[in-house]
Order: structure tokens, then C-alpha cells, then sequence
């Protein structure tokens, strides 16, 4: 049996894949249902009344110029206009509120897809690039926009008028189409006064998009700090905004185009009312037939109309159906990581943690930690140490249930981790890390982060206690000061400083250090490691270090190697022994004793 062409597959959905990506996208409508409904009513009335109208036109016209009845054939020109208007404006709302629809369900769409971002585990984000996920927010989103706002409505509208045309024109005499491609071009070129105004409109959406974006994109690149600071509702709360503006500026564009359209077609049928009335009068001078010309000229207009639209709509609605599928099964995805169903909120702890017999794989069979055991007292200050890959940043990541074990335990005041709430376990967590991650936004917003409540007050006292306030006084803007997207504005020891004074604001019983004076000239280190110091105080303290001389101080070292732990002790303990330790501070401390010993 031959292999199916990939690139026939990649090039066109499957007419039953696209029939189940179109269900979807309708299923999202169904909240505005009856909104919906009201739309195809006068979409479908609309329609109704351009297809029937030739018809009347025929029989009427044909009677008037056989009484010869000018002052009828004024009236009736006068009934038509009405007529017209009637028409227009069910076609106009029938736009207004299919792209209403339209518009509010790709907000909605939006922020479904942002939310369940959002309830994703670390390991989720590790395995997508923030790229790819930023583009299914914007770019499959915006396809899924166009066919639910522009290719539905017109695929309804189209299909009617193609269908019902090209019926009553069988019936017609074919002759006379002949004439009508004449007429076809006549008011194209109203399109560039409201052209003008929807490009306009169109780049004024794009900017705000590219907000939009920008606001996602940022907290899943920082999303580290996101879960460690439980701010995801936070952070859903910031986007739900910027989607809510967009879908603002957005509406005012349907509204705009809703408008440019109907405008269009009523300038259009009031050019063939006055062709029609010029044409009358050609006619009872004996130089015109009388009604087929005009049903003709409608009909004739539809199906070019009608040709040229649906040319068009298979393959929007492919690439709709292509952004829907990825769209959706990324909210297929499951959490890989969830709290339990019965889970509870951890109360105030005090900062005893215990991890026993604990292995955990990142890949089925391939254990990164083996059968870890350990215990830390409240108010202790340890320190994990060991090669690049030992395992010392996964083991970290066990404490904020970034990661579950495949066995064993972690409890916290003698609750294990995998019975309570994950939010309530990290608002008792703080975390300062190497790699500084801020937010584009002012220096005060960063710090109170921390604590999105905290006053004034307590950020400057924060920003004191972690040496961070001299140099944010002299900054023109002072706490306002904007620091740039990820603080690119501040210099390393500054964003470092910063992120003391959120850990601090925080006021947290567990904290989290991941090598935070590395990379540091030794002025900024000296200031750096005073402010920690004051952030350990009273905290239970869990330290990555690579270089040894930040943790001689620690109470305990836990020195790991291929995901065991393979010494324990104080610095002092560890020097004295023969193992990997000693080979460390060898090579670090480049000590000529510890070398001979």
C-alpha cells in the first residue's frame, strides 16, 4: 500500500479534520449563543431580501413601463431605496454582531489558553520553547480569529447568494450575463476612504497584540519566579487586562468594518437603482428591455461576488483548522504535576524539612537522584555542594514541589508535600537566585512582588535591609525607576540586591539561594552577601554553591555526586576527611595543606 504524501497532508486539512476543527471553534460560541443566533437571523435575512429583490424588480419594472407610469416608476425607485436600507442594515447587524461574537470568543480563547499555561509544571516549559507557546497565543490564535470573525460570516453569506444566484439566473435568460460584467467594478473604488481607516486600526491592534504578548511572554520566560511566588493568578490577572484592551480596540474595528461593508453594498445597489432608473427611461424611449436587465445586474453581481469571496475561504479555514488543532492540544495537555484531590493548605510552618529516601527521574529509568535521606532543623542554614550535574538544582527543586518524586518523601513541619496545596506551600517560600529575573517595570514593582499588598513603606524597608536603597535614591525616579525588560537597566549587583529586597518583603520561613554572589565584582559581593546575611536570619536556608568559600558558614554541607550524598558535615568536618569535598577546596581554595594531606 503506497505511503500517503506528507506535503498533500501539511498543504490541505482532510475535509473531516477540518469539519472537527470548525466544531471546536463553534463550541466556543455556544456562551454567546443567542447573540449568535440573533446574527445569522439577519445575516440570513439579509440575504433573503438581496435574492428575492431582482425577482420583484423584473415583475414590477415590466409593469410600469408597460403602463408607461412615470410618477409609479418614481415611487417605486423611492420603495426600492427603503427597501435598500432595510437591507443594509440587517447586513449590518448581522456583521456587527457575528464579528462581536467573533472577537469575544478569541479573548476568551485567549485567556483559556493562558490560564491552563499557567497550571502547567516547570518540566512543561522545560520541554516547549516560550517561542512556540508565545506563538500559540498570538499567531494560531489570530487565525482562529479570522476564520471565527471573517470566514464564517462570510461562508453563510456567500453560500446563500452563490446558490440562490445561480438558480434564479437558470431560469433567466443566460444572454443577457453577458452585460453584466460591465457593472461588476463600478464602486470599487469606495473601498480606500474606510480602507484608510481599518489599516489604521488594523496596526493599532497589532501594537496593542505585541503588548499583549510581551506581558505572556514575560512571565513564562520568568516562570520560575512565577510558580516560586505562587503569582500565577497574578499573573493572569495582568494579561486578562491587556486581552480585555485588545478586544476594546478590536471591537471598534468590527464596528468600523461591520460599517465599511454595509456602507459599500448600500452605495452599490443604490449605483444599480440609478442605473435601473436611468435604464427605465431608456427603455420606455424603446432602446432597453425592461426587467430581465436588472435582475441580471443583481444576480450577475452576487456570483462574482460570491466566486471571488469563497476562493478564498478553504484556505483560511485550513489554516484556522491547522492553529485549532495545535491550540487545542495544548488544552488537551494535562498538568503533569496537579495537587492531589483531597490536598490541603499547609499552615504557618516553621521551617523543618525532611526528605526521606527520595528518587526522582526526570526520564522513566533514568534516576538523576537516588534514595536521598536528610533533615534540616528550623532556623538551619545548609548547603549543597558537588560537581556541575551532581544533582544539587533538582534536589532544590524537590522543596517547592517544582518536581514529585518517583519515591519516597518530602515533608515540611512533618507534612508531606504531596498532600498539601502548592500555593500554600510556596507563600512560605523565597527564593534568590544566580540568573536574576525581573520584571519590565519600576524597581518598586519589582521589589513588592514579594508581597503584592506590602505598603510603601515596608518595600524601602525591604530595600534597606538588602543594601538596595543608597542606589535606588539616586536613580532620578527613585523606586519608579523602570528597569528595563529582565533589568537590563541595573547592573548585576543591583538586579541582585533587588531580588534580596523581594525575597525579604516576602518574609518567608524557607529560603532558597541558588549561588546568588556569583559572577559579582567584590564590592557588589560584599554588599550582596551583607544583605544576605540579613535575609538568613531566623530562615531556614537551603544553598546551592560552587564556590565553596560563600558556605563555610553553613551549619551543615551536603555534598552530592551522580545524585547521592556522599558526605555530610560542617566545612571544618568535611576538610578533615578524604573525599570529593577536600578534592573541591583543593582546587578552589588552592590550599597547599589540604593538597599534602
Amino acid at each position: 500500500m503506497p505511503e500517503a504524501d506528507p506535503s498533500s497532508e501539511s498543504s490541505s486539512v482532510r475535509p473531516k479534520r477540518l469539519w472537527t476543527s470548525l466544531r471546536r471553534i463553534l463550541q466556543l460560541g455556544w456562551p454567546y449563543r443567542f447573540r449568535l443566533a440573533a446574527a445569522v437571523l439577519l445575516t440570513v435575512l439579509g440575504a433573503a431580501v438581496a435574492l428575492v429583490v431582482p425577482l420583484g424588480l423584473r415583475e414590477l419594472v415590466d409593469a410600469v413601463f408597460q403602463e408607461e407610469n412615470r410618477a409609479l416608476l418614481d415611487t417605486l425607485t423611492l420603495a426600492l431605496i427603503a427597501l435598500f436600507l432595510a437591507r443594509s442594515a440587517a447586513a449590518f447587524g448581522g456583521k456587527y454582531l457575528l464579528g462581536w461574537t467573533g472577537e469575544r470568543v478569541v479573548a476568551d480563547l485567549r485567556k483559556k489558553v493562558y490560564r491552563h499555561l499557567h497550571r502547567q509544571s516547570l518540566r512543561f516549559f522545560e520541554d516547549h520553547r516560550t517561542g512556540d507557546l508565545t506563538s500559540r497565543l498570538t499567531n494560531d490564535v489570530g487565525s482562529v480569529r479570522s476564520a471565527v470573525k471573517d470566514a464564517l460570516p462570510n461562508l453563510l453569506t456567500q453560500s446563500l447568494s452563490l446558490v440562490g444566484s445561480v438558480a434564479l439566473m437558470v431560469v433567466l435568460n443566460w444572454r443577457l450575463s453577458l452585460i453584466i460584467f460591465l457593472i461588476v467594478p463600478a464602486v470599487t473604488g469606495f473601498a480606500v476612504y474606510f480602507g484608510r481607516k481599518i489599516r489604521a486600526l488594523a496596526r493599532d491592534i497589532q501594537d496593542r497584540l505585541a503588548d499583549t504578548t510581551a506581558v505572556a511572554e514575560e512571565a513564562l520566560a520568568s516562570i520560575r519566579v512565577v510558580k516560586a511566588f505562587a503569582r500565577s493568578d497574578y499573573e493572569v490577572d495582568r494579561y486578562n487586562e491587556a486581552v480585555e484592551d485588545l478586544f476594546g480596540t478590536a471591537r471598534y474595528r468590527v464596528l468600523v468594518s461591520a460599517l465599511f461593508e454595509s456602507t459599500v453594498g448600500l452605495l452599490f445597489f443604490a449605483a444599480l437603482v440609478a442605473i435601473f432608473w436611468y435604464g427605465g427611461i431608456e427603455v420606455l424611449a424603446g432602446r432597453l428591455t425592461e426587467g430581465d436587465l436588472v435582475a441580471f445586474v443583481f444576480y450577475a453581481f452576487n456570483i462574482a461576488r460570491s466566486v471571488g469571496s469563497m476562493s478564498q475561504l478553504y484556505s483560511t479555514f485550513n489554516s484556522a483548522a491547522g492553529a485549532t488543532e495545535r491550540l487545542f492540544d495544548l488544552l488537551d495537555t494535562a498538568p503533569d504535576l496537579r495537587d492531589a484531590p483531597d490536598a490541603t493548605a499547609l499552615p504557618l510552618i516553621e521551617g523543618h524539612v525532611r526528605l526521606e529516601h527520595v528518587t526522582f527521574a526526570y526520564d522513566e529509568g533514568h534516576p538523576v537522584l537516588h534514595d536521598i535521606s536528610l533533615e534540616v532543623a528550623p532556623g538551619e542554614t545548609v548547603a549543597f555542594v558537588g560537581p556541575s550535574g551532581a544533582g544539587k538544582s533538582t534536589l532544590m527543586s524537590l522543596i517547592p514541589r517544582f518536581y514529585a518524586p518517583q519515591s519516597g518523601r518530602v515533608l515540611v513541619d512533618g507534612h508531606d508535600l504531596a498532600g498539601v496545596t502548592r500555593r500554600s506551600l510556596r507563600d512560605q517560600i523565597a527564593s534568590v537566585s544566580q540568573e536574576v529575573q525581573l520584571f519590565n517595570t519600576t524597581i518598586g514593582d519589582n521589589i513588592r512582588y514579594g508581597r503584592l499588598d506590602a505598603p510603601d513603606a515596608a518595600v524601602e524597608a525591604a530595600a534597606r535591609a538588602a543594601n538596595a536603597h543608597d542606589f535606588i535614591a539616586d536613580l532620578r525616579d527613585g523606586y519608579d525607576t523602570a528597569v528595563g525588560e529582565r533589568g537590563v537597566k541595573l547592573s548585576g549587583g543591583q538586579r541582585q540586591r533587588v531580588a534580596i529586597a523581594r525575597a525579604l518583603l516576602r518574609d518567608a520561613r524557607l529560603l532558597l539561594l541558588d549561588e546568588a554572589t556569583s559572577s559579582l565584582d567584590s564590592a557588589s559581593e560584599a554588599l550582596v552577601q551583607e544583605a544576605l546575611e540579613r535575609l538568613m536570619e531566623g530562615r531556614t536556608t537551603f544553598i546551592i554553591a560552587h564556590r565553596l568559600s560563600t558556605v563555610q558558614t553553613a551549619d551543615r554541607l551536603f555534598v552530592l555526586d551522580e545524585g547521592r550524598i556522599v558526605q555530610r558535615g560542617t566545612h571544618a568536618e568535611l576538610m578533615q576527611e578524604e573525599g570529593l569535598y577536600r578534592r573541591l577546596a583543593s582546587y578552589q581554595f588552592r590550599a597547599p595543606s589540604a593538597v599534602e594531606s
